[in-house]
Formats: structure tokens, C-alpha cells, sequence
């Protein structure tokens, strides 16, 4: 079994040229038990363009679909696609 101690020696081992690397590989590995998007979602980097009239507009739309019971949840989406699971 792999223990927290082995981890610390094997980075205590790594050449400083090699730390980042490392560093990337745990902050990765890290991330992955805190989300569950794919890890090319999870690292995308945040939209900051400025959001267009047409982008309102559909979220609006959206908004006003879901207040009016036109919306349905991801598994009941699944659900009517693929079948029951």
C-alpha cells in the first residue's frame, strides 16, 4: 500500500527541475476528486467575453422555459433519449 510517507520521499527524490511537473500532476490529481467534469472541462478556462444580445436572449428564453415547467433534468432528458437505466 502506497502511504502518504512514500509520496514524501519520492518528491523529496525529484530533481528541482522537476518539482513543477510534479506539482502539476498532484494539483491534477487533486482536482479530479473534486469534480466530475472531464479533466479538459475542468481546466477550460473561464468565458470572459462579453455576452451578445442573441446569448441573453436564449438564456431568457431558457429561464422563462424552466419557470414554466418547459424543462426537464438531465436523467429525464437521458431517460427520454436513451431509454430507461
Amino acid at each position: 500500500m502506497i502511504t502518504r510517507e512514500v509520496l514524501y520521499r519520492l518528491i523529496d527524490e525529484l530533481p528541482d527541475e522537476e518539482l513543477e511537473a510534479a506539482r502539476e500532476a498532484l494539483l491534477e490529481l487533486r482536482a479530479r476528486g473534486e469534480s466530475s467534469l472531464p479533466p479538459i472541462l475542468a481546466n477550460a478556462p473561464l468565458d470572459d467575453e462579453a455576452e451578445s444580445d442573441e446569448e441573453r436572449a436564449a438564456v431568457a428564453e431558457a429561464e422563462e422555459d424552466f419557470q414554466q415547467g418547459r424543462a426537464v433534468s438531465h436523467e429525464e432528458a437521458r431517460r427520454r433519449l436513451f431509454g430507461a437505466k
